[in-house]
């Protein structure tokens, strides 16, 4: 540390100051030369640390950081960006926004996630908190404060699951019905468990009616009033086996159209917006077969639950439904497989019963056993 040095000033108080490793003097005011010996002593340990940070840079509002910090955000998907400024702007500006870097405590911010969560959903705290470290964490790997206030925040609620909630086969034939001319997306999604979002991004060059497959590479989604297409959920393409029950309706979707036409198109012949199909044809449908309160996204878990049923192994029903691994699809549909596992212990139990009753019967009869 260059020129480093506490001295006192004409009017009592002592003067503290140092250079950092550009050159640059900082200094500060104490009534106290402890004060000022201990405020030098600290910024010597983290200039020697590496862990320094300029004292003017921090003085940046939180308002004006998020707007590099989402600048820097180029890797996300739109509806994620759109969903962090949402944030930001509905529950992070507004708490923070005039508040300077350098000036935000731990404690103030556990207090703030603690005031939240009395009035907002567990996810809706969970992600601000999340975006609200992220854009602090910038600011440390930029060197303007030295650590994260938001990190180790604890008392974070957590997120609350919904049940899984699925109809059985027969169910689904009947609300497909009720559906009338869509009664193939209801078909498709029951029991392929594709999101709505990659349903309605398929185009016919996806449609492999040789193979019975169906590629998932792509998916669209709403993002304040516009439609984007990018990658599905995980980001990751896979492809899904074709029901023999679903080739003839889908050929018709797909005849006279070219490889890169969409699958399913609107009356207007746009893709499908999930909340103008929910409105027109899904929620009208579900009320005349009795089932209220049932989603699109409800069709997902059947199609799980249906594959379950058929035999599938976690492995299987992690590959079609595109979950990133195989725990997350045994911490969503566990229930589900606990009849299976049952089923498998009654097969052990058969199992060792056949086994014994050939080893009886051999020490029983054994002439009869070896062909004498």
């Amino acid at each position: 540390m260059g020129m480093a040095s506490v001295t006192k000033r004409p009017n009592g108080r002592w003067r503290a100051r140092y250079r950092d490793r550009s050159g640059r003097e900082h200094a500060r005011h104490f009534g106290r030369r402890v004060d000022a010996e201990s405020w030098l002593g600290e910024a010597n340990a983290a200039l020697v640390t590496g862990t320094w940070t300029s004292p003017e840079r921090g003085k940046a509002t939180v308002e004006v950081w998020a707007e590099q910090w989402v600048a820097t955000q180029t890797q996300l998907k739109e509806s994620t960006a759109y969903r962090y400024r949402s944030l930001l702007r509905a529950h992070i500006i507004p708490q923070w926004g005039t508040r300077r870097l350098i000036d935000i405590s731990h404690a103030e911010v556990a207090t703030w996630v603690a005031q939240m969560a009395q009035v907002r959903a567990p996810s809706t705290v969970r992600q601000a908190h999340r975006v609200f470290s992220l854009l602090m964490a910038l600011a440390v790997r930029d060197q303007r404060i030295p650590h994260n206030p938001a990190e180790g925040v604890r008392g974070l609620p957590k997120p609350r699951r919904p049940e899984a909630r699925f109809i059985s086969r027969a169910q689904v034939e009947e609300l497909a019905d009720a559906a009338g001319t869509d009664s193939d997306v209801i078909r498709l999604l029951a029991l392929t468990g594709l999101r709505f979002g990659e349903m309605a991004a398929l185009r016919v060059r996806d449609v492999d009616f040789l193979r019975r497959r169906l590629t998932v590479e792509q998916a669209v989604t709403e993002v304040g009033g516009k439609l984007v297409f990018g990658s599905p959920k995980s980001h990751q393409q896979r492809r899904v086996g074709i029901p023999r029950s679903l080739v003839e309706q889908l050929s018709a979707r797909c005849a006279r159209k070219g490889p890169d036409d969409l699958v399913f198109t609107s009356p207007k012949g746009g893709a499908i917006r999930l909340r103008n199909f929910r409105r027109t044809i899904f929620n009208p449908a579900t009320q005349a077969v009795g089932l209220s309160d049932f989603t699109p996204h409800d069709l997902r878990d059947t199609a799980a639950s249906i594959a379950i049923s058929a035999g599938a192994n976690v492995k299987q029903v992690q590959n079609m439904l595109g979950h990133a691994s195989a725990a997350m699809t045994l911490d969503v549909y566990a229930g589900l497989f606990e009849d299976d596992v049952t089923a498998l212990a009654d097969r052990i139990d058969n199992a060792g019963a056949d086994s014994l009753r050939t080893v009886r019967a051999v020490v029983d009869h054994p002439s009869s056993q070896l062909g004498l």
